[in-house]
């Protein structure tokens, strides 16, 4: 979360789960030596409670719960330098004085030992479920709590490096520390900023405020309304009571100033404050409000993602604020993402542009185009493809039990499983593809290109339709694969566990990769770009990086289908007048699907969604039929480019050759420049 120019440290926004809890709970954690507790590093973190008024008219936070964060540093070392910096994570834990022996040898054991159980929970899960109150509540206080740790702690460094010369030299602290808010998640730590300068250091309201302002900067990364967070207002008051003040009144001054300086933009005021009442039952504080109210600099992370944010989410703030909001495209680690999991790619890169410095300076990848119809450097890459191709088909085979043809046209979509992400456009296609094949003639057959399709990925704990989509995917899978008139020619493998390592096999071993968005939904999207950068063609829409993609690649080097982002309004206006007609081929595969062939699990909530009963209130709120047609057509030109091994290959170089923007040195180099103000400091 935090970035410090002359501190030599990071604090994290991510918990250290506990080891003991991590068993009790029957998750898998292996103990990491590089895990370093920091016993001299410890910071209460309270919740619940009130706020008094104290003599002098400042106000303090007393009562309620208080925990204690525990600092863990993990060294991370530079690539080919001598720096290394500590990333900084956070336990939850309760001190020895609130466990209650009396309670214990009482018999009440639970009871005794409340704090330190609550302590444990904060740190269990990662992103813990939120359908229940209780739920909601824990990731209230997970978010809040690594805010607060992470922020008192970058307080006392700066203290400590100042301590000759800190009083009255809080401005010289947005020059000392940048905090960056990735998503809405850790907007607590406005609040709690504000509210450490100035009930802890005694500050006013206005150099807080000036302080906090020149601090924090957001990113936004999606325009998905549930990662647009809105908390309750009564549980935030409960919970936080000296934040709920404090952002009641940055909204207060926010709506004052939009009177006074921007008289025009007053009947906005509604949309754009950050305590919304319209439901009375139901307050809410709109988090992603709080964050462009409050910070200097807010970027989305694709050309085409920004350009939504300034001309359609937060078109009121840039009349505001026109020079707020910027673009800082994603980036990826080539040292990792290449380098280290295509160690035979990457060799053969090496040798042909002459160099291993691609590694730190991407844009040398260029230097591969000159060969791109080289018959040997074709030869090499056929041979490092395959070998990447037999591995993934062993990882297969050991993790699923499912044998591969490593000759088929490996097709992959890897990736969080979301309706917005189409993995059920992917699996519909397969379908049909499915569907097909059965009615094909043995010679018809032999003129196939045999594809293996692979999906991968995790469903949020509470999202049924997510979960629906990944049992069509197995379920598919359980009849295809046993079908012996298809099975040379067609694979649908559901990827289990899917993880960092998992992805280091997969994305080597990719000829074809989905990415299939719904255009204007996917903020940016990094997986086109290890693909890409591994030599994969995309089939894509023009979503997110994609766009940004196959500018650098070429259009001939990437299979485009679907609907533009300007176009997605009025076609779903279109479709809920019932103006949509539906393509032959859509209705045959979902037919399909319902006649019983993959099952008797009850799939009509899921196809439900995409012919008028969508959970978004309107039938195929993502335009999977819509793009069907288009998403088959050009599914038929990847049969046919496949065929091509020439062509096929001279794409593969292609696209790794140009995939030098996309490296994340330049992305954060970016971020360094151009809204963190800090510059390199290079050690000879």
């Amino acid at each position: 979360m935090a970035c410090d120019t002359d501190m030599d440290y990071s604090n994290s926004a991510l918990p250290r789960r506990d080891k003991k809890k991590s068993l009790k709970i029957g998750l898998m954690y292996k103990f990491s030596p590089w895990e370093i507790p920091r016993h001299d590093v410890v910071f209460p973190v309270r919740f619940f409670g009130h706020v008094e008024i104290l003599p002098d008219g400042s106000r303090k936070w007393v009562g309620g719960e208080v925990l204690k964060a525990l600092a863990y540093d993990v060294p991370i070392p530079g690539y080919k330098t001598k720096n290394a910096i500590s990333l900084r994570l956070w336990e939850a834990k309760a001190t020895a004085e609130d466990f209650n022996l009396f309670q214990f040898n009482d018999g009440q054991y639970e009871s005794s030992a409340q704090l330190h159980a609550r302590a444990e929970q904060i740190c269990a899960v990662l992103y813990p479920g939120d359908a229940t109150e209780e739920g909601k509540l824990l990731r209230l206080k997970q978010q809040f709590f690594l805010c607060s740790a992470s922020l008192q702690d970058m307080i006392a460094r700066f203290k400590e490096r100042k301590a000759d010369r800190v009083s009255g030299k809080w401005s010289e602290f947005p020059s000392k520390v940048a905090v960056q808010l990735n998503d809405t998640h850790p907007t607590l730590a406005i609040p709690e900023l504000m509210r450490l300068l100035m009930d802890e250091e005694g500050l006013g309201w206005d150099e807080a405020w000036d302080i906090t302002y020149r601090t924090v900067s957001y990113t936004n990364h999606t325009v998905l309304p549930e990662a647009l967070e809105k908390w309750s207002q009564i549980v935030m008051r409960k919970l936080l009571p000296r934040h709920m003040e404090i952002i009641e009144e940055i909204d207060k001054r926010f709506r004052e100033m939009v009177i006074s300086k921007h008289k025009e933009m007053e009947g906005k005021i509604d949309s754009m404050k950050v305590l919304d009442g319209s439901n009375p039952q139901k307050p809410v504080v709109r988090m992603a409000n709080l964050c462009v109210v409050s910070s200097h600099t807010v970027n989305g992370v694709a050309e085409l993602h920004s350009n939504i944010l300034k001309q359609e989410l937060f078109a009121d703030y840039v009349s505001i604020w026109p020079n707020k909001f910027q673009n800082k495209t994603n980036g990826i680690t080539p040292r990792r993402w290449l380098k280290f999991c295509n160690p035979e790619l990457s060799e053969i890169i090496t040798k042909w542009i002459k160099t291993d410095q691609w590694t730190s300076d991407l844009d040398l990848l260029t230097g591969l185009r000159k060969f791109a119809d080289d018959e040997k450097l074709h030869a090499e890459w056929a041979a490092a493809k395959l070998a990447c191709k037999k591995r993934l088909a062993k990882h297969v085979l050991d993790a699923t039990g499912v044998t591969i043809d490593p000759t088929s046209l490996f097709d992959i979509q890897i990736k969080r499983i979301h309706e917005y992400k189409r993995q059920l456009l992917n699996i519909l296609g397969a379908v049909y593809r499915y569907k097909k094949l059965k009615e094909m003639s043995a010679e018809e057959k032999q003129k196939v290109t045999p594809r293996t399709v692979m999906i991968g990925g995790k469903a949020f704990a509470t999202y049924t339709n997510a979960k629906r989509i990944v049992k069509l995917v197995n379920d598919v899978g359980a009849v295809v694969n046993n079908d012996p008139e298809v099975n040379k020619y067609l694979k649908v493998v559901f990827i289990p566990n899917y993880n960092v390592s998992v992805a280091e096999v997969l994305i080597p071993g990719s000829e074809l990769s989905q990415h299939i968005s719904t255009a204007g939904m996917e903020a940016s999207g990094t997986s086109n770009m290890k693909f890409s950068l591994n030599g994969c063609v995309i089939i894509g829409t023009l979503d997110g990086a994609n766009v940004e993609i196959r500018e650098e690649v070429g259009e001939d080097n990437f299979f485009l289908f679907g609907a533009k982002a300007d176009q997605v309004a009025g076609l779903r206006k279109d479709r809920e007048n019932g103006l949509f007609k539906p393509d032959p081929r859509f209705e045959e595969a979902k037919q399909l699907i319902r006649s019983g062939a993959f099952g008797s699990y009850n799939y009509e909530p899921l196809l439900d969604s995409l012919e008028g009963n969508s959970g978004f209130g309107r039938g195929d709120y993502f335009l999977v039929g819509y793009d069907f047609p288009g998403y088959i057509d050009a599914q038929d030109r990847v049969d046919a480019a496949y065929k091509d091994k020439k062509k096929w290959i001279k794409m593969s170089i292609l696209n790794t050759a140009g995939s030098g923007k996309f490296s994340s040195d330049r992305t954060i180099a970016q971020y360094a420049k151009e809204i963190w103000d800090i510059k390199p400091s290079p050690v000879a």
